[in-house]
């Protein structure tokens, strides 16, 4: 049947234009150009469509059209078709039906990142690392993350049937799982640092039902005593919904605080949020940790509890997305998420970190990297550069174990390691035998990095040639020499740090994510600095300006 658009493009053209009138009334001159350019646009997609000399996908050619226009735009704002709608339902709800298994691709494989604990896939002794190879009767090996994705989920009450290779067996494993109401955890742990009474949580996302976690856990804390001081963690936290951040400050900000505004260019854009309720934990010293992947909703409590003063924020520079999105529904269960406004700190600063999009943005938002704001008490915060942190605590990781984290080192090791043992202690210490082995495993894969130093050495190699110099050839050898000795000798300086890492992974292998969390609190710097500064009153009042 050839495809007929004489009626589709203008029928397309009014519903799109309903939706843009829906969002806002434009003015006469801007009315003209959007339909001049709905004219123009139509015209060309029905004769390339109707016309061009290979046939093309319709849908495909119309989402690679709507792709390039919104690549003008910030980076949020975002078409949805079907299934991505699927995923923000999941983000709003808090909830889907599936058996609960964070898949990833590892090594070119649908792999169990994590299953989340108190899921079917948990409970029926789904493992990390485990490959998925067959969904039903279909194999993954050309199934797309989506396509895994969408076969694991469906209604509750429905079962999925799953085979998974596992390091350490001769056969696939076949799991028959039953779907259920996957509930989100916003809060992955709370409790107590081990020998102390100061309290941590460890909060995932801002997704449907965060305020009430984090107060329930809270709540739970103080049951068991006094606290004496609170590390909220917002480390790799992307952010959610407003107003699971508003919820969640209001834990701690006093009654009637300020907590975020947004200002665009529509009024009701134009809002100021605070604090409705008594504080939860009004006086407790507070610590936020964060890092460049806090971004959002993060950094709106975090910056919050930093204009007010209330706590101290720890870490490095947030992502500083300071951006507000509105999810507007299209026809065809698609949706547009839409940027309409900024958001705004108590102190009036902005969190957005840079500028975006291109020259034809007509109001593009200006740099404020070097305006300066102050803090309730007097403090000087700077604004367009994300949350800078009060303390930084710089945590980068080597070259040595940044390269063993990208090639997936100590999750395959780990795999390998539990195909040799019934279970582990979860206070489990590599030993050096561990180590040794590890070192061992890598050497048979084979494994190898790029230092810095080297891509240095190979720019001054390709220069030297390009200027025909050739008299350099022994220090050369001599400097690359050195640079491997220098990465063998990374292993020793580093083996602490690797010791961690592998111990987090093996943990979470027999014991579940919450073990894992539990089991870096001895060695995550930011966190015995976080316990140091709430232990020591003079230094916290210090940070904060109280002294």
């Amino acid at each position: 049947m050839r495809f007929k658009l004489g009626r589709t493009v203008p029928v397309f053209l009014a519903l799109l234009t309903g939706v843009l009138i829906g969002a806002f009334w434009p003015r006469d001159d801007d009315f003209f150009a959007i339909r001049k350019s709905f004219e123009i646009y139509g015209g060309v997609y029905e004769e390339l469509v109707a016309g061009y000399v290979d046939r093309i996908d319709p849908e495909r050619l119309m989402r690679t059209g709507i792709d390039a226009m919104l690549g003008e735009l910030d980076p949020f704002t975002v078409f949805f078709d079907e299934a991505d709608n699927a995923d923000m339902e999941i983000i709003t709800r808090g909830s889907y039906g599936g058996v609960g298994l964070n898949v990833g691709i590892r090594n070119g494989r649908i792999t169990v990142i994590a299953p989340i604990e108190g899921a079917s896939g948990y409970k029926q002794g789904v493992r990390a690392g485990d490959v998925i190879i067959r969904i039903e009767e279909r194999a993954t090996i050309d199934l797309t993350l989506s396509d895994v994705q969408k076969l694991l989920r469906g209604e509750p009450g429905t079962a999925v049937e799953i085979q998974v290779e596992r390091e350490g067996t001769s056969e696939p494993i076949v799991f028959v799982l039953p779907r259920e109401e996957v509930r989100l955890h916003n809060v992955s742990y709370a409790g107590r640092l081990p020998g102390t009474d100061v309290g941590y949580v460890r909060l995932d996302r801002f997704a449907n039902g965060a305020g009430a976690e984090v107060r329930a856990a809270l709540t739970n804390l103080t049951g068991d005593g006094t606290l004496s001081g609170l590390i909220l963690d917002l480390r790799d936290n992307p952010g959610g919904l407003l107003d699971a951040a508003v919820e969640i400050s209001e834990l701690f900000l006093p009654r009637g605080s300020e907590i975020v505004s947004t200002n665009g260019r529509l009024p009701e854009t134009k809002r100021v949020y605070k604090s409705g309720h008594s504080p939860l934990l009004p006086d407790t010293p507070l610590v936020i940790l964060v890092n460049n992947l806090s971004a959002s909703a993060s950094e709106i409590v975090a910056g919050a509890v930093q204009d007010l003063d209330r706590g101290v924020v720890a870490g490095v520079p947030t992502f500083g997305k300071g951006l507000v999105q509105i999810v507007r529904e299209l026809p065809y269960n698609t949706s547009l998420k839409l940027t309409t406004s900024r958001y705004f700190l108590p102190s009036g600063r902005s969190i957005q970190a840079a500028t975006y999009g291109s020259a034809r943005v007509t109001t593009p938002p200006t740099s404020s990297t070097s305006e300066t704001y102050q803090s309730a008490g007097g403090r000087v915060l700077r604004s367009g550069q994300g949350i800078e942190p009060d303390i930084r605590v710089d945590t980068e990781p080597s070259p040595l174990e940044s390269a063993l984290r990208r090639k997936a080192a100590f999750f395959f090791f780990a795999n390998h390691f539990a195909a040799t043992r019934d279970s582990v202690s979860i206070d489990f210490t590599p030993d050096d035998q561990t180590v040794i082995s590890f070192r061992k495993w890598l050497a048979d894969r084979d494994f190898t990095f790029e230092t810095p130093a080297e891509v240095l050495l190979h720019q001054l190699e390709t220069s030297l040639a390009d200027s025909d110099v050739r008299d350099a050839g022994d220090e050369l050898t001599l400097l690359r020499q050195a640079i491997q000795q220098e990465k063998q000798a990374g292993f020793d300086r580093n083996e602490e740090r690797l010791r961690e890492a592998l111990r987090a992974e093996i943990v979470a292998r027999f014991h579940g994510e919450s073990a894992q969390i539990r089991s870096t609190f001895a060695t995550d710097p930011l966190v015995i600095e976080a316990a140091r500064i709430l232990r020591d009153d003079k230094r916290y009042s210090n940070i904060l300006g109280r002294d």
